[in-house]
């Protein structure tokens, strides 16, 4: 985990001896403002290469393109035939930010779209897709520092490839609280035949997902989700909540099921998020998470950028299987 102090407001990485000979990577190593880079035919602009978007930290935009491209390999599966909903932070993790759907009209003509319905007036968003690294080095290059998927294909948008459950702590309730209550979950979901994978929010909660992969839809889900949730909530009232009221919230871990939704996204493993240092929502172990808890230590589950490129390189993809697990809800 990072534990180092603040880093000056620019900072000038040397270029590792595996990236000198990558033309994009050197070109992200050098300190210009602004370059042109080549994805094979694709040509693309990067601007405001030095424009500081974590002020503690004093992380790039140049330090974020970085990272989303160091980590590529391993996130790309995960965007890949996907809506993405892009969260921008053009001036920075804490200031103002939007939420774009659509794609950006003044996108490159080589970026992929789905066009899918909505609850809009014009009946319809064309969503970015991101199926390889020029696409998403131009969304990280409009600051969109947080991606956002939707938990089905956009060709199959009403059929999630998995469930998920956010569990979020209501002070003072915190990440530890959030620990007992995954494991218990992931031993609850274990009991039926399921197998969970988690990663952290990237803020001070986790996510587990359930990997499907099974013909289902978003009303089996969420429902399962949802019965799931008020099972435990009746079981254990004062430390759960199922409800997204926020005077219900204090000093209990919500169990947020209703993710599970067709026009709902969530934030996809290995983005970053949009905090005071530039946290990533990862993908742990039950052990690490077992670990974390026993050592009562929840510094142990937050990773920033350079951690997870470390840890990808080590331990490879641990979200791998969400994507090919083949699972079916139990039936009634």
């Amino acid at each position: 985990m990072s534990r180092a102090a603040p880093a000056p407001a620019i900072r000038k990485p040397a270029a590792r001896a595996e990236e000198r000979s990558n033309p994009v990577a050197e070109a992200l190593s050098s300190n210009v403002p602004a370059t042109s880079v080549r994805f094979g035919r694709k040509e693309l602009a990067f601007s405001n290469l030095n424009k500081v978007l974590y002020k503690e930290s004093g992380f790039t935009k140049r330090d974020v393109l970085r990272y989303y491209l160091g980590v590529a390999h391993a996130l790309l599966p995960h965007l890949k035939g996907r809506t993405l909903t892009l969260k921008r932070y053009p001036d920075g993790s804490e200031g103002f930010f939007f939420y774009e759907k659509s794609c950006p009209s003044h996108r490159p003509p080589w970026m992929d779209t789905a066009h899918v319905t909505s609850r809009r007036k014009e009946g319809f968003i064309d969503y970015c897709v991101v199926n390889d690294a020029a696409a998403l080095a131009w969304v990280a290059n409009l600051a969109s520092l947080e991606l956002h998927t939707s938990l089905a294909k956009a060709k199959t948008i009403t059929r999630p490839t998995m469930m998920v459950f956010d569990l979020d702590p209501g002070a003072p309730a915190g990440m530890m609280d959030c620990c007992h209550v995954a494991l218990r979950m992931r031993d609850v979901l274990a009991g039926v035949g399921l197998k969970s994978f988690p990663k952290t929010s990237g803020g001070k909660g986790l996510h587990f997902y359930v990997p499907l992969n099974t013909p289902c839809t978003f009303d089996q889900t969420k429902s399962f989700a949802h019965t799931l949730a008020l099972a435990f909530e009746n079981d254990d009232p004062k430390r759960i909540v199922s409800s997204m009221k926020k005077e219900l919230r204090t000093g209990k871990v919500l169990i947020d099921w209703s993710q599970n939704d067709e026009h709902k996204t969530t934030v996809c493993v290995y983005s970053l998020r949009a905090r005071v240092r530039p946290t990533v929502s990862t993908p742990v172990t039950w052990a690490e998470i077992e670990e974390a808890l026993e050592a009562g230590d929840p510094d142990r589950l937050i990773f920033e950028a350079d951690d997870v490129v470390q840890r990808v390189r080590k331990m490879g993809d641990l979200f791998e299987s969400v994507l090919s697990l083949k699972q079916r809800l139990p039936a009634k």
